[in-house]
């Protein structure tokens, strides 16, 4: 029987063994959670805006300052439409989303009603759209590997693929994760269309109207440090590119050069948000700066800036 002078000094050798398998143990779980925050997507952006000047920042939409006041509006009757992307027409003051799983372009007001549903004929799986010059619009589809300009009015019923030319993106690396994002940047005259994963971005010049000329190319930009890459907006007062991930749970912001400027989470508890923001699938800036969001299931947000 072991003296009352070496049991402790054994339980203290049991401990010094086994403190580097707790040690592991903690580091690993610290890691998952990290990871699954996506923490290391943000750290370094994080970082890089300490370090804007107070100029910078207001020439830029520096999303930190932004804050959600309409929180997960659901949009009735369609969550099972898979809402993705979202994009505002300045000529109506209205946004557009399409709906992948039953194609449909849907109009909806600035507070989230859905104002009408415009059936797509013809395509597959409508990913992106975007509001470009006299009532034309650019539409992506993942699965036709395509972009369509077509032209929508009050009058627009529905909407035939066959009727409006078709321009072929070509295949992505990967062939399930394609050209998902567009946006019009009405300053240079372009598309800025986004590959998904690996997230890329490209650009395609055009008059804003139908047909397109030329064929898209590679964008040089930062390396955007997304999981994947599934709406693109656009600041109409700046210019700036807005970039969002919905597996990072991260909207960045990208000025003329491509360069990071500043990101925001949207995770449940920053922003004002109550909860996370479940598959952010679409973003849009109006005009006068306030930020729209759309999600998976069919969920409006709305942030204002102050």
């Amino acid at each position: 029987m072991p003296s009352s002078a070496t049991a402790p000094a054994a339980t203290m050798r049991r401990f010094y063994l086994r403190w580097p398998f707790a040690l592991a143990v903690v580091a690993a779980i610290a890691y998952g959670v990290a990871f699954l925050m996506h923490w290391d997507d943000r750290g370094m952006l994080w970082v890089k805006e300490h370090f804007e000047t107070t100029a910078e920042r207001g020439e830029s939409v520096w999303l930190p300052d932004y804050k959600v006041e309409i929180d997960a509006k659901p949009l009735p009757g369609m969550a099972d439409d898979e809402a993705s992307d979202l994009a505002f027409n300045p000529s109506t003051r209205t946004l557009f989303s399409v709906m992948g799983k039953k194609p449909i372009l849907t109009e909806l007001n600035l507070d989230g009603d859905v104002l009408r549903n415009i059936p797509l004929k013809g395509w597959a799986n409508p990913e992106g759209v975007t509001v470009m010059e006299g009532g034309y619009m650019a539409i992506t589809d993942e699965r036709l590997h395509d972009l369509t300009v077509v032209k929508v009015d009050a009058s627009t019923t529905e909407l035939n693929h066959a009727d409006f030319q078709s321009h072929d993106l070509g295949l992505s690396e990967n062939g399930n994760k394609g050209f998902e994002a567009v946006v019009w940047d009405p300053r240079r005259q372009r598309l800025v269309i986004g590959e998904e994963r690996p997230p890329r971005l490209y650009e395609w010049s055009s008059n804003g109207q139908s047909p397109l000329s030329g064929g898209k190319t590679a964008l040089p930009t930062d390396p955007l440090d997304l999981r994947n890459l599934s709406a693109l907006g656009i600041d109409p007062r700046t210019g700036h590119l807005l970039a969002l991930s919905a597996d990072s749970h991260m909207l960045l912001e990208l000025n003329h050069k491509g360069e990071k400027i500043s990101f925001m989470t949207v995770l449940g508890g920053f922003n004002g948000l109550q909860k996370t923001i479940p598959r952010a699938e679409g973003v849009a800036m109006d005009d006068q700066g306030t930020l729209y969001i759309i999600s998976e299931p069919a969920l409006f947000y709305r942030f204002k800036k102050g």
